[in-house]
């Protein structure tokens, strides 16, 4: 088998490299005050017999392939290195041999010296091994949680968005059916102002409906629609609806979920005002309250429980894209108010645009 010169970086990274001069200094250190030669001279000799343990570390992390399910790697790895320590040794006491000089088994300092390494290096490398294979396990399982936590995350994001995309989808319809029907209650009526009511609606839905896709818009962009649409319904209903609105201008710019304001009034319209026989009034409030965004739509209606079908889906879903979007730091409460009538509060994050 062929080492390429790429694939011998991952085998001698500096991390590794590092470790094993640590583990060979720490060799010439003990073994210098015995040492002849001095200590550049055994520091050098257990330099290389560490790079060779290193390469032979490297080499079977990755060849073969694939092992016999009885051998592990690591094993082999563990092993490789006892193995390569005495090799290594001979090969560097033949190679400092000079020509015609006796083999160093045959001089004794030398055998001595080859004896001395090898054991000290047979003694120590292996259990190195096993610490970098143990360092080297836990750091792969810190990855592996970091790369599962990032994919859930990243998952987590996407159905969340699905989820609110659905949610926004399932708006448009909704306030549609809602104008519709209000169109046709005049045109069934015979109302004369069933034509006119129909050109606003037609131009309001002109602008409005291309922003129930958008991700985000603006408390100034929602209460002109809010304004639209109550004008229409008091168009409607001109003896039976009054309407007041007032947002702080430090609000304006602040970033709102499409259609929260004009849910909140539909609603009041829709299960307040109309099932009223005098009618009622419509007060919309939006205030900035240093980091947080206060909403009131108070109405002077039916009430809570005087229709069959309560709050209706819109406040429903509504609820459910304020979870998505913000989590538990926005709150939605709906109440009754005295004498007659339901006030609604949100209570969300102050973002700018």
């Amino acid at each position: 088998m062929s080492v390429r010169p790429r694939e011998l970086a991952p085998m001698l990274g500096w991390r590794r490299l590092g470790f094993m001069l640590c583990g060979a200094t720490f060799v010439g250190l003990l073994l210098s005050p015995g040492w002849w030669q001095g200590f550049a001279s055994v520091l050098t000799r257990a330099i290389l017999i560490g790079l060779l343990a290193l390469l032979a570390f490297g080499l079977f992390e990755r060849w073969p392939a694939r092992l016999p399910g009885w051998l592990a790697r690591w094993v082999l790895q563990v092993v490789g290195v006892a193995v390569a320590i005495p090799l290594g040794a001979a090969a560097i006491y033949v190679g400092a041999t000079p020509s015609g000089a006796p083999p160093f088994w045959e001089v004794a300092d030398r055998r001595v010296g080859f004896l001395y390494l090898t054991v000290v290096g047979v003694m120590l490398a292996p259990w190195m091994a096993l610490g970098a294979l143990v360092r080297q396990k836990e750091a792969l399982a810190r990855h592996q949680a970091l790369a599962f936590e990032l994919e859930r995350s990243d998952l987590e994001r996407r159905a969340l968005d699905a989820r609110l995309r659905l949610l926004q989808a399932q708006v448009a319809p909704h306030f549609l059916f809602n104008a519709l029907a209000n169109v046709q209650a005049l045109v069934d009526a015979g109302s004369p102002q069933a034509r006119t009511v129909l050109r606003s609606l037609t131009a309001y839905l002109r602008a409005a409906v291309p922003r129930l896709h958008e991700p985000v818009t603006t408390f100034d962009d929602e209460l002109r629609l809010v304004q639209a649409y109550l004008e229409l319904m008091h168009l409607r209903m001109p003896d039976r609806l009054e309407f007041a609105l007032v947002i702080d201008d430090a609000a304006r710019a602040l970033r709102c979920p499409p259609v929260t304001l004009l849910t909140l009034v539909e609603n009041a319209v829709r299960h307040g005002i109309d099932p009223s026989e005098q009618g009622g009034r419509i007060d919309l409030h939006v205030e900035r309250r240093g980091d947080r965004c206060w909403v009131q739509v108070r109405d002077t209606g039916v009430g809570l429980g005087a229709t069959d079908d309560g709050q209706g889906t819109g406040l429903a879903s509504l609820r459910e894209r304020l979870q998505l979007i913000f989590g538990p730091s926005a709150v939605l409460r709906v109440h009754d108010q005295e004498p007659r009538g339901v006030c609604a509060e949100l209570e969300l994050p102050a973002v700018e645009r």
